[in-house]
């Protein structure tokens, strides 16, 4: 569900592309990649020649899209780069799929600056650190370069635009939720990513809800589950053999999420300690089905990427101007941030969220 300037950001967006013909298809699903191993693909937009002339919205196969990721084989970031992919169909242009291939600083750095040589029609990047990615993303805007974030910002770097879960309402409503099925009362454990900004969102959210509207329930323990299922399972497991009252906890990420559970399984508690994580792969929905994880926030991947295309072309393509001159006034032309939504999975809706 959109927040109401999202939506209404959103709405906009999506009347100019309905009256500009862009009711186009396209599917195919994201490669894992690396640094130096890239999925592309490139789509043909079903147009006359007389329309060609005409409208704006169909570009060339000459121009290249990069989609740069961190920890890019996860089953998460395919949903990203779906969106940005038929996007990418439906407007007649290439789209190239890359990143770090482990959940490392230097090498989300390393991937972007080469793309950036690369000089591409538009690049969207979620940055694993905030800090880390200003220079880089600085560096593709002064190079005349549209660049946008997703998922996850980096605020200081100047990008037009960030699209992304409202990840603080995000939180607060995973709290809610599990605020619920506790009745109120109990102890409660995090699982998360210190020092990427989404997550300390979710958390800040999830922990301001907790203490306002469940004020009996104390959170017991934070952990990093560092992106990494084997690890955040070890660190839950710590955490509820030395809080065995544990009985809820959040995973404000996937890969934490199925950590967590396993930790659960382990320790024989399925059913006794209820589970909210975030997303949709596989691993989560299936363990919602057998009942190990309670809950899980779908976030709006397909938008975050569908989005970030079409805000890209409109600036390749100088179709956005608000203010005569905007570029050089320092005027953004695009709306600096977009939510692309949330819902709730629960056993009872599950099944549709399962990938086709």
């Amino acid at each position: 569900m959109f927040r109401n300037k999202g939506k209404r950001i959103l709405a906009l967006v999506m009347a100019v592309a309905l009256m500009t013909g862009l009711m186009l298809t396209g599917c195919s699903n994201a490669d894992n990649a690396s640094p130096t191993n890239s999925s592309n693909s490139s789509g043909t937009a079903s147009s006359s020649s007389d329309s060609s002339s005409q409208s704006p919205f169909v570009g060339s196969k000459d121009e290249e899209y990069y989609m740069v990721t961190f920890s890019s084989g996860i089953e998460y970031w395919k949903g990203c780069f779906k969106g940005f992919e038929d996007a990418g169909k439906q407007l007649g242009v290439k789209t190239t799929y890359t990143g770090a291939n482990q959940y490392d600083v230097n090498q989300e750095v390393t991937v972007l600056e080469q793309v950036i040589a690369k000089n591409p029609a538009g690049i969207a990047v979620t940055c694993i650190n905030p800090d880390a990615l200003a220079a880089p993303i600085k560096k593709a805007k002064d190079a005349g370069i549209p660049i946008v974030t997703f998922d996850a910002d980096s605020p200081s770097s100047g990008r037009y635009s960030f699209l992304a879960t409202g990840n603080k309402a995000a939180g607060a409503m995973a709290a809610d939720y599990l605020g619920k099925e506790l009745n109120g009362k109990g102890k409660v454990a995090i699982c998360t990513l210190p020092g990427q900004l989404n997550h300390e969102e979710r958390v800040a959210g999830f922990k301001e809800t907790m203490a306002s509207k469940y004020p009996d329930i104390e959170i017991v323990s934070t952990v990093n589950g560092k992106a990494d299922q084997t690890i955040a399972a070890t660190m839950m497991s710590g955490v509820l053999q030395a809080n065995p009252d544990v009985n809820g906890i959040f995973a404000s990420d996937a890969t934490s999420g199925v950590g967590v559970a396993t930790a659960v399984k382990e320790a024989g508690k399925v059913g006794q300690v209820k589970i909210v994580s975030f997303d949709t792969d596989k691993g989560t929905l299936d363990l919602i089905k057998d009942g190990t994880i309670t809950a899980s926030v779908a976030q709006g991947t397909w938008n975050m990427g569908y989005w970030s295309m079409m805000f890209l072309y409109t600036l390749h393509h100088d179709l956005v101007n608000p203010v005569d001159g905007w570029k050089n006034k320092n005027i953004n032309p695009l709306p600096p941030s977009v939510d692309t939504g949330t819902n709730m999975v629960t056993k009872d809706n599950v099944d549709a969220f399962y990938t086709k």
